[in-house]
């Protein structure tokens, strides 16, 4: 088996989606216009998706209140202090900025929402 999508419920997915879309530079694979708003937003290999969607049978995640370790996005960065500079003028917010022992560059950041976002430039791609 392989991961197809990770779904989460949120306060405001078309919003959520648009700035997924325009600033971390998913694509849409599938949107609803009518609620739940169910979206798929796929990443530039196609082989993963997230599910962002607004469906009142489910509670909302507090993502603000949350620690980044609880639950975060991990995505690979080619360059991470751009990508986090680029990210942080469109309303995301710096958590930590690290480079590890084995010269891995590691950013948590929250999008505008409190979401976690990890920006990984790994010494050794975990990833094929």
């Amino acid at each position: 088996m392989k991961f197809e999508h990770f779904a989460i419920n949120v306060a405001q997915p078309r919003a959520m989606s648009d700035w997924y879309e325009k600033h971390v530079g998913l694509s849409v694979v599938s949107k609803q216009a009518s609620s739940p708003y169910m979206t798929f937003l796929a990443d530039d290999s196609d082989t993963i998706m997230l599910e962002i969607y607004n469906n009142p049978n489910a509670p909302v995640l507090d993502f603000k209140n949350q620690h980044p370790l609880v639950l975060h996005l991990a995505l690979v960065s080619e360059d991470p202090a751009d990508d986090r500079d680029r990210l942080v003028a469109a309303g995301a917010e710096v958590i930590s900025d690290d480079i590890l022992d084995d010269g891995s560059h590691l950013v948590m950041l929250k999008d505008p929402w409190g979401l976690a976002l990890q920006l990984c430039k790994r010494a050794k791609p975990m990833l094929k």
